[in-house]
């Protein structure tokens, strides 16, 4: 009888202790699952706050960026140079950058601003001289005594992709005397054009490239664009 009684309360201590150590697992199991998920959750949160950084960082960049352009040509517009107009050209373009930063450097292709900036700079003087040249050709348009002004309305599809280019582009046309652009529609552009010279210089499509150039549109794919985002992939590599 004692022997029995013994061996069943050995049975049972190890039932126990197998129930023990089954618990014991089992609490183990969930501390580390929650261990892993908790640094899963951790990392996110850095990864979150690194790119929330680095959002915030490009929305400042843009920010200063848009803000120096507007402001530059604020002063050479205005021509006005003393406190009080210095303050409401700086009120003016804060204002304005906030609320278009997002607008001028919006493509996603470009990877670093500083080309566009670039490339958006040289194009201003190729912009000007076509200016020039322009003003000169209606000159002698409304100078001559026959004036053969031949005016017609051209439409063209535009190979640009984004809103800015696409501004950019109908700016550029309504800039140059001679072209005004009247309507975009579906990538469609509606422009008048004062002579058969005039429209045949817009025909070309060299503005259109030039200005796919600047913002690296698909289909305007140059050697030079390769060039210019290598250093780029280099840091990021």
């Amino acid at each position: 009888m004692e022997v029995t009684v013994l061996v069943q309360a050995t049975y049972k201590s190890f039932q126990m202790l197998d129930e023990a150590r089954d618990r014991a697992t089992q609490i183990l199991d969930t501390a580390a699952r929650l261990t892993s998920e908790t640094q899963i959750l951790q990392r996110k949160r850095i990864e979150e706050i690194f790119k929330g950084a680095k959002q915030t960082k490009a929305e400042v960049t843009r920010f200063i960026a848009t803000f120096i352009i507007m402001f530059g040509f604020w002063l050479l517009l205005s021509g006005h140079y003393d406190l009080f107009h210095i303050s409401i050209g700086v009120l003016c373009c804060g204002l304005v950058s906030h609320v278009s930063h997002d607008l001028l450097f919006a493509n996603p292709r470009a990877g670093d601003m500083r080309v566009i900036v670039k490339r958006f700079i040289t194009y201003v003087p190729w912009l000007l001289y076509q200016i020039v040249m322009s003003n000169l050709h209606v000159a002698r348009l409304a100078l001559s005594p026959s004036m053969p002004i031949d005016p017609e309305i051209i439409t063209f599809k535009t190979k640009l992709e984004s809103d800015i280019s696409m501004v950019t582009l109908a700016n550029s046309i309504t800039l140059t005397p001679g072209t005004i652009t009247i309507d975009v529609k579906d990538g469609v552009y509606y422009v008048h054009a004062v002579s058969k010279k005039t429209a045949g210089d817009l025909m070309t499509g060299e503005m259109e490239d030039r200005i796919a150039h600047i913002f690296m549109e698909a289909d305007h794919v140059y050697v030079q664009d390769v060039l210019d985002m290598a250093p780029i992939f280099v840091k990021l590599k």
